[in-house]
């Protein structure tokens, strides 16, 4: 048993349940106690500073210094009265991860003693060292000032006896360095534009925002044959490994009864959670085994977001504790479901209305209809822009593979919308229609009630509308759900912006208000036909369609990044005041570098598992069988020992022709990465990774994963899929 793998199976088999003592308390009675939420906010803040802070969260006021040293004293108080005795500005740089840097809140005085103190200027802005944090040629590494900004639209709440202030994160010359700072601008826009537009059919709309509910799907897989795999380790994924006999093919894990280990981890996930105020609702196991999903109710979307980052900084701190080490990447078992983070995106009003729910009058269905074809219009216009702020090397393996929409970005909405929106298309003649006060001078097709039902199960598409919201399916696990919201928020800014100027076009030439907008939305209908697609995303039939429609299937990230740096991409990011030029390519070449990084450590540890590892032991095998086939010879006649060893000197021969090309093949990926590595210029070196170093790994894994079912079971030292999904 001295075979690090065994060794890995004897403690994951001899682990023991962890009984949990969790709180026997209704989840009500503790839900968000450690955040500073407006509950907390009266009891520890002056009605001065409680007002005023409020202002903030709803109307964007400023603050005085006065009253940020009061809500500060306020917030130190609170904080220490649950145990805190470190505050720090909790944000989130370009790697895609939180950020933090802790400072006590006590301060020497005279006599050796100290005192608690947390003044408004801390609070307000603080200045960390940015220097080894991404910036895309922003700013040079000995220009260390960043500054981060208090943002107070998302609760401050407190973990491991650390006060969190959610923070916005820019450069000193002010350039965002952040995930926070471009996701507030465009919720910023989204609510300008959605509002003019919104204001089209009722008077009493003031603010729109934005909604979202993710939906986070991960493979949980016992600590011990975690660490025996340095793949995982060091990776996320599984650089090797042949497919188990049984995988998800019988279908019998999705939704199936919760093994008691996880379900024990769930418990605490969601325990801290709720204490926390992350309203996480929804536990399953998915399709892949070992693969799980859990879900909150959907919030504004700022908060959602770090919401979001929170959740998976707790579930790989709380998996720890229940020895299980949680795969957050997009693919970590090829062959078998990958993982998403399925983003449900809608808008709403101050007013209480969803503008993504059909209404029961024909004047609701008609505002339903506008935002609606809006959504198609700039989907239409800007698919790519979408694509590109789904991008990843992980994401590459999934989209595509299994469960997973494609690369081509296209629409979702059900067969019954579509055929209303056929029928308005179709119209040719009006009709007078009364709606409630809103005379309509047009034919608006009645809307069936049971639309929320039909529209709701098309897995297969990558932006698919269900019902009351829009599901972006296509956003990776691990990603930063702000960077797809930052797009989708984005695009249907600028398309209802030039909306409302198509419609105050009509206007100008003495068109009734109806008739302008039912004008402007029959042709968008028209115009955006081409991303609406009802049927099977996965067939091969799709991908012939979709180049007929001129609609791009960008498969790999460097190619699907270079959208940013197009002039139409830059215009609409400028002309909505989200980001500036030098911050869109900033992005792109962090992220374009990533892709190279991650590549090239995927690479890197492969070559190091085939020549260290799996040679070694193939060739042990081998020399196994090689004694072995002497031995018949010594013992067996000429003829006899022809009929006899015939299988196993075919294994010989088989096991010699891998190892040949896995040595072949990891020297040739070797030369290809040297000179790569050579290479200057971030876009190119990211496209020779990606088209001459990426292939090599695919045709090495071949190679290993027919060694693996050729070598005796003891001598291989990896834990295999079967071992990793079927352990709990």
């Amino acid at each position: 048993m001295a075979n690090i793998r065994f060794k890995a199976l004897e403690v994951t088999l001899s682990r023991k349940r962890k009984i949990l003592d969790l709180p026997k308390e209704k989840v009500s009675t503790y839900f968000g106690e450690l955040t500073f939420n407006r509950s907390a906010m009266q009891e520890f803040l002056t009605r001065e500073a409680y007002q005023k802070l409020i202002d903030v969260i709803e109307k964007s006021e400023t603050i005085e210094r006065k009253i940020a040293d009061q809500i500060a004293a306020g917030m130190k108080s609170w904080a220490m009265s649950k145990g805190a005795t470190h505050y720090t500005h909790w944000f989130h740089p370009l790697t895609g991860a939180t950020a933090e840097k802790h400072d006590a809140f006590i301060i020497p005085v005279e006599g050796g003693q100290a005192i608690e103190n947390f003044q408004g200027g801390e609070l307000i802005q603080q200045e960390p060292d940015a220097s080894s944090f991404p910036s895309g040629g922003i700013r040079n590494t000995f220009e260390a000032r960043g500054y981060t900004a208090w943002d107070p639209t998302s609760y401050a709440f407190i973990m491991e006896r650390t006060l969190c202030i959610p923070t916005i994160f820019v450069s000193y010359t002010g350039e965002a360095l952040d995930y926070k700072t471009p996701l507030l601008k465009s919720l910023s826009a989204l609510d300008k534009y959605a509002t003019e537009v919104a204001r089209l059919f009722d008077k009493n709309v003031n603010k729109v925002y934005a909604t979202l509910g993710w939906e986070q799907e991960y493979f949980l897989v016992d600590a011990a044959l975690y660490k025996a795999r340095p793949d995982l380790s060091l990776t996320g994924r599984t650089v090797f490994g042949h497919a188990s006999a049984k995988d998800q093919q019988l279908s019998d894990h999705y939704f199936g009864t919760i093994h008691e280990r996880v379900l024990d981890y769930m418990a605490e996930l969601e325990y801290e959670a709720h204490r926390l105020g992350i309203p996480v609702k929804t536990r399953h196991n998915e399709v892949a085994p070992n693969q799980f999903e859990l879900a909150p109710v959907f919030e504004e979307t700022n908060i959602s977001v770090d919401h979001n980052q929170l959740i998976m900084h707790l579930m790989e701190k709380i998996a720890r504790k229940h020895d299980f080490q949680v795969l957050l990447h997009e693919k970590p078992y090829k062959g078998v479901n990958g993982s998403g983070k399925h983003n449900n995106w809608s808008i709403a009003t101050d007013t209480g209305i969803n503008l993504l729910s059909p209404g029961k009058t024909t004047a609701s269905n008609f505002r339903f209809l506008t935002f609606m074809v809006n959504i198609l219009k700039g989907v239409e216009r800007y698919s790519d822009v979408l694509r590109a702020h789904i991008a990843s090397a992980g994401n590459d393996h999934r989209l595509g593979a299994h469960e997973a929409p494609p690369a081509i970005i296209s629409v979702f909405i059900g067969s019954q919308l579509s055929a209303t929106l056929d029928e308005i298309e179709k119209q040719t003649k009006k009709g007078r229609m009364n709606a409630n006060g809103f005379n309509l001078n047009i034919n608006i097709p009645k809307i069936p009630e049971i639309l929320l039902d039909n529209t709701d199960r098309n897995r297969t598409s990558p932006f698919a509308f269900t019902g009351n919201k829009f599901e972006f399916r296509a956003v990776g696990s691990s990603a930063n759900c702000a960077n797809p919201m930052i797009a989708l928020n984005a695009i249907i800014s600028d398309q209802l912006k030039v909306f409302k100027h198509d419609v105050d076009t009509l206007l100008q030439k003495n068109l009734r208000k109806d008739e302008a907008i039912f004008q402007v939305i029959k042709r968008y209908i028209t115009e955006s036909k081409n991303i609406r697609f009802e049927g099977n995303n996965y067939g091969d039939d799709w991908m012939a369609e979709a180049k007929k429609r001129g609609l791009a299937n960008i498969t790999s990230t460097p190619p699907a990044l270079k959208i940013l740096l197009k002039k139409e991409t830059i215009k609409l990011f400028e002309d909505l005041e989200i980001l500036s030029e030098r911050e869109l390519r900033a992005r792109y070449e962090i992220q374009l570098e990533n892709y190279t990084k991650k590549i090239q450590i995927e690479s890197r540890v492969m070559g190091d598992l085939a020549k260290n590892h799996i040679i070694p032991i193939a060739i042990r095998y081998q020399n196994t069988l090689i004694e072995n086939v002497k031995g018949l010879k010594d013992v067996l006649d000429s003829k006899t020992f022809v009929k006899l060893s015939r299988n196993q000197m075919q294994t010989i021969k088989e096991i010699s022709e891998h190892v040949e090309e896995i040595k072949d093949k990891v020297a040739a990926m070797l030369e290809e990465r040297k000179k790569a590595n050579a290479i200057a210029d971030l876009e190119k070196q990211a496209a020779d990774y990606n088209q001459y170093v990426f292939p090599y790994m695919e045709s090495i894994r071949y190679h290993v994963d027919k060694l693996e079912l050729m070598v005796d079971d003891e001598l291989w030292p990896l834990p295999k899929y079967r071992e990793m999904l079927f352990n709990k």
